[in-house]
């Protein structure tokens, strides 16, 4: 039964196994190592007084702080729009309405994340934090919302029907064998969700909601190769960063019996 749900670690050859484990450990050993050589190569460089306005300790991580502040928030409010929706999009009477809520989250992310940024500020006529954020939530939403979905799909009828000969409520065998049984797939969803909202905070800073772009778009228009590597560099190490603690919640978040 198991094996109809997600293929776990134990389903898969151990060659296979072996390599996942050894990524776990090497990632976070890349993410350090690029982060901390490109800070040293930038710093250890004889700046100009342009260079040292934005290649400075303070500015870098403030930047920084502003760019996971971005990624943090999107991914609350994605979690909390997409579990729920996906949940109500499985029961019956709202199944029919899923094919709308997908199609609408295959909106968000076909269109180009640019795109979506800039029409919201001409939407809003406004800039700032939430008008950074709300876009690229919605451009990050699909992979959840449709794993979410996948999840409780995927959940073997039997169970279901004998948590309720059991005299379990339909609650009850939501909260206890549907949604655990989920759980992998709402991780994985999540995994990618995250990756997404990484790369696509970088274009926060069109609407002045902050984050790394600063330091990239700072360096192109300055034709600034210190900047512009520093800032790319660390939003490369970010988004490995967040793949890898998606990794880790996929490895030991989900149930005990599905890894």
């Amino acid at each position: 039964m198991t094996s109809t749900l997600r293929p776990t670690g134990d389903a898969r050859p151990a060659t296979e196994r072996r390599a996942d484990r050894l990524r776990l450990f090497l990632q976070p050993v890349v993410v350090l190592a690029l982060a901390a050589g490109v800070l040293v190569w930038a710093f250890a460089r004889d700046l100009t007084a342009t260079q040292q306005a934005s290649v400075n300790a303070d500015n870098v991580a403030t930047v920084t702080g502003e760019h996971i502040l971005i990624t943090a928030t999107v991914m609350a409010i994605v979690l909390a729009v997409a579990v729920p929706l996906g949940t109500l999009l499985t029961r019956p009477g709202y199944r029919r309405l899923a094919p709308f809520f997908v199609g609408l989250a295959n909106i968000g992310a076909a269109a180009p994340a640019i795109g979506l940024i800039v029409l919201f500020y001409l939407a809003t006529r406004t800039t700032g934090f939430w008008i950074g954020v709300a876009p690229i939530a919605f451009y990050s939403i699909l992979p959840v919302l449709r794993n979410t979905i996948l999840g409780y799909q995927q959940v073997d009828r039997t169970l279901i029907d004998a948590g309720r000969g059991q005299g379990m409520s339909a609650a009850m065998v939501l909260r206890r064998i549907e949604f655990p049984l989920a759980v992998p797939f709402i991780l994985a969803g999540l995994r990618t969700s995250l990756v997404l909202a990484v790369g696509t905070a970088t274009l926060s800073f069109l609407v002045s909601a902050g984050g790394l772009g600063i330091l990239i778009d700072t360096g192109y228009k300055l034709r600034d190769n210190v900047t512009l590597v520093l800032g790319a560099v660390l939003a490369v190490a970010l988004a490995l960063l967040v793949d890898w603690l998606g990794a880790l919640a996929e490895r030991y978040l989900g149930p005990k019996g599905l890894r």
